[in-house]
């Protein structure tokens, strides 16, 4: 089977990166991911990633510019700039060892907790945008109305309607000020220098100013779930307020700030599980399933709490 053209020149510019100082290389390159969003092709120690088609320029640049500005916390690209390519924007950067899916004892929580607290309380520069992660949880809800009858559709959007309008990227955040990851979960962690250098957190797409609750809703769903263990659920929330993270109250309870977040990352979870299902015609296992129920229960209880309440 022949690559497709993205494929194989990425491939080319990750080693003619890798090797600048050295051409002639035998190693060979590994693509890591090949999804309509990222392509993403790793070369010796370097990696390449083409963004999403629809990827702004103006938005991704400021965003690398951060990256490079606070590497003790993000990735940091090698290159300022990002390079076109086949219709793409690519940006090259060192590779890091990634979180191990198949170890979840060794899931570096603490680190993460911690990596979150340390950007939100990091001043934002004034040319970022706006953090993505409701926008993205409104474009999961599209492509759920597009994929077809299915019974688990009704539950997933009463759950949608019942969240404020800031959470469906209907109004503005109550937030614009704070430095937000945007997608955060374990797959955004690397070690660097690899193999074991200290965590970092990677994948700037997302990265703006918002709600900083929203970093934590993911894990945050998944403990609300039953999905995610409450004594790593304990670690992550102790690790980000030592270290003063702002997006939850120093001690009590965390909720009054994460109710809202949590509640849409499980309906733009559970609208991604659905449309997944009917793409590939099967029925949910049993992850997704639970995440249709909490849906269903979620949209006869409205929200009665809002991200403002954490500030």
């Amino acid at each position: 089977m022949t690559a497709h053209p993205l494929l194989t020149e990425l491939a080319r510019r990750a080693g003619a990166k890798a090797h600048e100082a050295t051409p002639a290389c035998r190693c060979g390159a590994a693509t890591l991911a090949d999804r309509p969003d990222a392509t993403v092709v790793r070369h010796a120690d370097t990696v390449a990633k083409a963004h999403a088609p629809d990827t702004d320029p103006a938005g991704l640049t400021p965003r690398l510019v951060l990256a490079a500005r606070i590497p003790d916390i993000l990735l940091p690209p090698l290159t300022p700039a990002p390079a076109a390519l086949h219709g793409r924007l690519v940006t090259f950067w060192p590779y890091g060892t990634p979180v191990d899916p198949d170890d979840p004892d060794l899931a570096p929580w603490e680190a993460a907790g911690a990596l979150l607290a340390r950007l939100h309380r990091t001043p934002a520069p004034p040319a970022l945008p706006q953090m993505r992660g409701p926008a993205k949880a409104a474009h999961a809800v599209v492509r759920l109305r597009a994929a077809g009858p299915h019974p688990a559709v009704a539950p997933v959007l009463s759950a949608w309607r019942a969240l404020p309008a800031w959470a469906r990227a209907e109004a503005p955040m109550p937030d614009t000020t704070t430095l937000c990851h945007g997608d955060l979960h374990l797959g955004q962690l690397v070690r660097h220098p690899a193999p074991d250098g200290p965590w970092r957190l990677i994948d700037v797409d997302d990265l703006g100013v918002g709600v900083p609750a929203w970093d934590l809703a993911r894990p945050a769903a998944w403990y609300a779930c039953g999905l995610l263990p409450p004594e790593e659920w304990a670690r992550f929330l102790a690790a980000y307020r030592a270290e003063g993270g702002p997006a939850v109250p120093e001690d009590g309870d965390p909720w009054t700030a994460l109710d809202v977040p949590a509640r849409a990352l499980t309906v733009q979870t559970a609208a991604r599980s659905v449309t997944k299902s009917v793409a590939e015609g099967r029925a949910l296992d049993e992850v997704e399933q639970c995440l249709v129920d909490a849906c269903a229960r979620m949209g006869s209880v409205p929200p009665q709490l809002t991200a403002s309440r954490a500030k």
